[in-house]
């Protein structure tokens, strides 16, 4: 469908219970993301067809890795993943006196470190905290206080990192250093409490705009440095969940949904509730994803 100079396809053969995390394979040049619910990671072949890997436990986020597979954020703690075969390997979890705990959004860092949240089961218990993850599997809490921890993504310069809590309505930004890792100086970037949506899953452009998933808006929206929309695009489904740009010249935004928000009789007035959506002719481009240096 051609919607105000750009197009949007309904990519085949995804139907999500909660699609999340589409990941664009720098190497590999194909797309991966999550179901969290099913639980399983997939792969979109170049073919169209749709490969699937099942989970052992709810999966909410994953990086590659620069030696070969991913690490991913299960409910049983961060993971090593192999595809060929199938083997998951739990490493750490950082909060093993919370099981009911589950990691949820996360990213990698240009200097390989994989930034996870936490949340509790509840949907009104600031419980979970932002983790860093290091190549040597050491794990440190760097913030704390978050319900749905979501909208994770830096900035092309490594000078900032964007992060917040669906539900509490704040997504800050932090100062970022780099060689350090370290964060400071946390404000508040975006607050969405005077809306309809809220911010889920979310990415840079290399010009520093943010993108993100309006989730019970139906929208993109892109942010500029100092948190003003300065564009909304629509999508033909109320729960998008994360963007992500993928395509070999990253020029394609890719966009998650839930089919999980929506009940029986919402379905059948949104038929496209769960699947994949791709945006063409944006004018835009992203960064490629960064690799776990672990």
């Amino acid at each position: 469908m051609k919607r105000g100079g750009y197009d949007i396809v309904v990519v085949p053969n995804v139907r999500n219970l909660l699609g999340e995390c589409p990941m664009w394979h720098p190497v590999e040049q194909c797309l991966y993301w999550v179901d969290t619910r099913k639980p399983a990671l997939q792969r979109l072949e170049h073919d169209g067809s749709v490969t699937l890997w099942p989970m052992p436990a709810n999966i909410g986020s994953f990086v590659f890795r620069r030696s070969g597979g991913l690490v991913a954020g299960l409910k049983s703690g961060f993971s090593e993943i192999d595809l060929d075969p199938l083997s998951v390997v739990s490493r750490i979890h950082p909060e093993p006196q919370l099981p009911e705990n589950r990691l949820n959004d996360g990213r990698c860092d240009r200097s390989g470190r994989y930034w996870c949240g936490t949340r509790d089961p509840s949907n009104d218990h600031a419980g979970g905290s932002l983790y860093c993850l290091t190549p040597a599997f050491d794990v440190r809490r760097m913030d704390q206080g978050f319900i749905v921890p979501n909208g994770m993504a830096f900035s092309p310069d490594d000078r900032s990192l964007v992060f917040g809590c669906t539900r509490s309505d704040r997504i800050y930004k932090y100062d970022f250093d780099l060689e350090s890792g370290e964060i400071g100086n946390r404000r508040v970037f975006i607050d969405t409490s005077g809306v309809p949506w809220r911010i889920d899953g979310a990415t840079f452009d290399e010009d520093g705009y943010y993108w993100a998933a309006l989730i019970a808006g139906g929208a993109i929206g892109r942010f500029d440095g100092n948190g003003r929309l300065d564009r909304y695009i629509n999508i033909p489904f109320s729960h998008p969940t994360m963007c992500n740009f993928g395509g070999k010249d990253l020029d394609v935004l890719y966009v998650t949904t839930g089919s999980v928000f929506v009940d029986d009789d919402e379905r059948r007035r949104q038929p496209l509730a769960g699947c994949m959506f791709a945006i063409r002719g944006l004018g835009v481009r992203g960064v490629p994803e960064p690799l776990f240096a672990g």
